[in-house]
């Protein structure tokens, strides 16, 4: 296995030292199933720290070749707009790409420089051919993505122009598969459903890259034994976590090959 790439093993220490990664017993998903662990990219709530998320995004779409195929970073409301804008500083300031960004409102906006006409994106950057980059803390089902293209698409329509998502990128791909339910709609456990990442990709043919996958991001704190929250309290990973998190993605994660 390559090594990591510097941006990667910045991202993994930085989620340990702030707690934006953590483990404990009793967790449970939105979907109802029981996990190891926690990403929490809202613990990236200082200027320092919004700063430094994008440079990791900044990081990401230099070594994988996307600055030269992007005109405008967008960043889905909310979240995603205060990571757009952080990404383009990032990009500005390490790498000198003086690229767009935007974000969408969640609803049209029919007055002042709208002209009546509505419109859904803030800084109204999109323009005819124009190549976009989207960037989002997290993608579990990716249905805010699908949304989010309807979006695009009907603006530039509306507009008479074409837009082309030139890719989809996320801070930490949890690798996982999405949830199965019985007919009470309770979550089955030990049930592996679908690849909502791959199935994106596939029906959409947009790529989407992470920052950093799950498994190379505790692969790297264990082998570095880089201190964790861990049941509250910051410190190197143990066997038995380590475990408790290969047994929850041989159980739920993803079959997808790893990122180049």
């Amino acid at each position: 296995m390559s090594p990591m790439e510097a941006y990667k093993q910045d991202l993994a220490r930085t989620l340990a030292q702030t707690g934006a990664l953590f483990f404990d017993t009793g967790l449970v998903l939105k979907d109802g199933r029981p996990t190891p662990y926690f990403v929490n990219m809202a613990m990236f709530s200082t200027g320092r720290l919004s700063l430094k998320l994008g440079t990791f995004f900044a990081g990401m779409m230099v070594a994988r070749g996307l600055v030269e195929k992007t005109d405008i970073i967008l960043g889905p409301s909310y979240k995603g707009s205060a990571l757009a804008l952080a990404t383009s500083i990032a990009l500005w300031q390490d790498h000198g790409h003086d690229l767009l960004y935007d974000y969408d409102r969640k609803e049209a906006k029919t007055h002042g420089e709208a002209s009546g006409s509505g419109s859904l994106f803030v800084n109204r950057t999109f323009f005819d051919g124009c190549r976009i980059f989207v960037v989002d803390d997290v993608a579990t089902s990716m249905g805010t993505k699908f949304e989010l293209l309807e979006k695009l698409q009907g603006a530039a329509k509306a507009d008479g122009m074409t837009v082309h998502v030139a890719g989809i990128g996320i801070g930490v791909d949890r690798e996982q598969t999405t949830a199965v339910y019985d007919k009470a709609d309770n979550a089955m456990l030990d049930q592996k459903g679908r690849d909502a990442i791959g199935d994106f990709e596939e029906k959409t043919g947009i790529p989407v890259f992470s920052v950093g996958g799950i498994r190379e991001i505790v692969s790297f704190l264990d082998s570095e034994q880089v201190p964790v929250v861990i049941g509250g309290k910051h410190r190197p990973m143990d066997r038995e976590t380590r475990q408790a998190f290969d047994r929850y993605l041989e159980t739920y994660g993803a079959d997808r090959s790893p990122e180049p």
